[in-house]
């Protein structure tokens, strides 16, 4: 037996419909629905046919059908229809990121919470991961008499900001002059280099040494700190909205997965290499996610560290319309990380 193109019309049909409805389907709903030009007896045959070929599921005996993971892999890679949004949120995004000089894990955050919103599923985006960022500029800020703020922008686009003490009273125009050599000095190193290249600085700006011994200390615990992954997770309540999630102990299994940060990133970033992946319910490897599929794709930096955005819901999801999403807000992130200077049709 063979996947004609009827009976991947039939197939088609079926999938869309359940993916909006959630409700098994029947014959009789896809010939009145579809215009086809095919009775309710051929359709039911067609779908016993899909049954055995693995493609649909039926749960009860006198229920309709519900496509299987095989069905839904198989509507991803050849019959999904793809198309751009066409909704203003997108756009939204883009003016509340332009102009805007953030913490990296506030930009992330605030991702996650959008694409959870415009998709309705749970959304997880991770921080950057790869090379080490180069420094591009060292800003020293005045906040108090014996304090200041010290802004590194970095070539992946991310801000990092400390306050530290400053060795009596140092007026804005010695920090400003301070702020100038420093970013002349360090400009396209990373955090390690730049705590070898301070000391001898210190000799040669003995005037400053104790602030810029306090920078050094600054820099190395930052240097030292170990390296973690941020994990922003958008809309964990969403998918109880769904039938899927109504079942308690399910639901349960799925929210202590999303308390497991480091094991989620994990899973989100399984495929991170590939610029989208699509895992549809076994696929996953992970039981908590057996009726879930998980959709991937990555954004960049110009210093050439990559990060992952992901969206979680059931296997019946909007797949077209998801990843529309992550391809836009990856050109999002990727532009805001890049100082906005890629363009994407």
């Amino acid at each position: 037996m063979e996947m004609d193109e009827r009976k991947l019309k039939i197939l088609q049909a079926i999938i869309d419909d359940y993916i909006l409805t959630g409700v098994p389907v029947g014959s009789r709903t896809i010939s009145k629905k579809y215009d086809m030009g095919l009775s309710s007896a051929t359709i039911r045959n067609e779908m016993s046919d899909l049954e055995e070929l693995g493609y649909l599921d039926q749960p009860h005996v006198s229920a309709g059908r519900i496509p299987s993971a095989k069905a839904y892999r198989l509507y991803v890679d050849s019959l999904m229809r793809t198309g751009r949004i066409q909704d203003g949120s997108l756009e939204s995004v883009s003016r509340h990121f332009t102009g805007r000089v953030r913490q990296m894990e506030d930009v992330i955050d605030h991702a996650a919470s959008v694409i959870s919103t415009l998709t309705k599923y749970t959304a997880v985006v991770l921080s950057p991961k790869g090379k080490q960022p180069r420094m591009q500029t060292v800003q020293l800020v005045p906040v108090s008499r014996d304090s200041a703020l010290v802004v590194i922008v970095t070539d992946a686009g991310i801000v990092r900001d400390s306050t530290i003490r400053l060795p009596g009273e140092v007026d804005s125009d010695t920090l400003y002059a301070i702020s100038r050599a420093l970013t002349e000095e360090l400009r396209g190193h990373t955090l390690e280099e730049a705590c070898a290249i301070l000391p001898e600085m210190s000799q040669r700006m003995q005037e400053n040494e104790e602030l810029l011994r306090g920078l050094y200390g600054l820099l190395n615990e930052r240097r030292e700190a170990p390296a973690r992954t941020h994990v922003a997770i958008g809309g964990t309540s969403n998918m109880l909205s769904y039938p899927e999630y109504s079942d308690v102990e399910k639901a349960r299994s799925f929210l202590s997965l999303m308390e497991t940060r480091d094991k989620l990133a994990s899973i989100i970033a399984g495929n991170g290499e590939m610029a989208f992946t699509v895992r549809i319910g076994p696929e996953t490897g992970v039981p908590e996610m057996a009726d879930c599929s998980i959709v991937t794709a990555t954004y960049s930096t110009r210093g050439g560290q990559q990060g992952t955005i992901g969206v979680i819901g059931p296997t019946r999801m909007q797949y077209s319309r998801v990843l529309s999403i992550l391809n836009s807000m990856g050109h999002q992130l990727t532009d805001l990380f890049n100082g906005g200077d890629e363009r994407h049709e």
